[in-house]
């Protein structure tokens, strides 16, 4: 079982990259390696199956719920962004955005904080590698702010539910334990957004003159997709959870920090699930969780707004990889060091 794991883990982060049809085809890649996972680990099971069938409703009813109230709405969306862009320039108009989805996240949760920013920034006339790098940073902010709250998503979720033995632990808690290092990388995130902006020629920035009307297939075939990827993420974490509980968890704190990277491909809720524990001191699990948000942004399969927003954008594993990855590295590095200091 172990070896047939270490493989699949290996294919799930090598074939994206190494051939294009399985790039152009992550979600029925991804679902076949859960099924995979889940088949080698005996997990296989109706339970199993109907969580799989489950889980992915909320997230693709709300992607499909947006998604016709946004083609309906298009029209006047884009007045009301082209008169917000008169009034100030496109540079700070994107500061403004990712910030104000990283603050918003874990309120509004990351589900519909993505669903706005994919559609914010299909209307701006953007050139795709600054499209690109501004969608990262954005779902990085988005990934990173949900977490100050149990609504926000299901890794924080999970997380307030194992630690509930805790006399201080209630709604929040996660805010209290990470705000700092949360809000000021969410601040990093979107300051990043005018270096990146300054790289690019602003010619042509704004919004698209003309019409823009999304076909009724776009939109049932991308909440598809969205499903698919779930469902697929829901038997990669069930497949790679006897790996977790054998050899995992009892490392320390410092280590599970960087083999949390592997949440850059693996359900980071589940991750959560398997590794917090009431035994551990307030800073282990702030390890542990700012490593699961640190990573979730490297790849698409990290994150609901990463998977989201490749969906809408089409952007590809390896588009996403070429500026994910270094930049996940860095903030991983940094905090890193940071914690240590506490």
């Amino acid at each position: 079982m172990l070896i047939a794991l270490i493989v699949i883990l290996v294919l799930v982060l090598v074939l994206p990259f190494a051939f294009k049809k399985v790039e152009h085809n992550l979600e029925i890649f991804l679902f076949i390696m859960g099924m995979a996972a889940a088949f080698f680990a005996s997990r296989i099971s109706g339970h199993l199956v109907a969580e799989a069938l489950r889980e992915p409703l909320p997230i693709t009813g709300a992607v499909l719920g947006f998604g016709l109230l946004f083609k309906w709405t298009r029209s006047a969306m884009d007045r009301i962004i082209r008169a917000v862009l008169k009034r100030i320039p496109v540079p700070l108009f994107i500061f403004l955005l990712i910030l104000w989805l990283g603050l918003t996240a874990s309120i509004v949760t990351a589900i519909i904080a993505a669903l706005v920013l994919v559609e914010v920034i299909s209307m701006l006339n953007l050139d795709k590698e600054h499209e690109l790098e501004l969608v990262v940073l954005a779902c990085y902010a988005i990934g990173i702010g949900a977490v100050l709250t149990p609504l926000g998503e299901p890794l924080s979720t999970i997380a307030i539910a194992k630690l509930k033995s805790w006399p201080d632990v209630d709604f929040w808690y996660l805010l209290r334990l990470l705000g700092w290092e949360v809000l000021g990388s969410v601040m990093v995130l979107a300051l990043l957004s005018f270096l990146i902006h300054g790289r690019h020629s602003t010619k042509g920035l704004g919004v698209h003159k003309k019409k823009r009307d999304e076909p009724y297939r776009e939109i049932f075939l991308r909440t598809g997709k969205v499903y698919l990827f779930v469902m697929a993420l829901v038997f990669l974490g069930e497949g790679f959870k006897p790996l977790i509980d054998t050899y995992v968890i009892h490392l320390s704190a410092d280590i599970l920090y960087w083999i949390n990277i592997s949440s850059a491909v693996l359900d980071n809720a589940t991750l959560t699930a398997a590794e917090i524990s009431p035994s551990m001191t307030p800073l282990q699990v702030k390890k542990l969780l700012m490593g699961l948000l640190l990573s979730g942004g490297m790849l698409i399969p990290g994150n609901i707004p990463n998977i989201i927003s490749a969906s809408k954008l089409k952007i590809t594993m390896k588009e996403w990889a070429r500026f994910g990855l270094p930049l996940g590295l860095i903030f991983m590095v940094a905090f890193f060091f940071i914690l240590k200091m506490e």
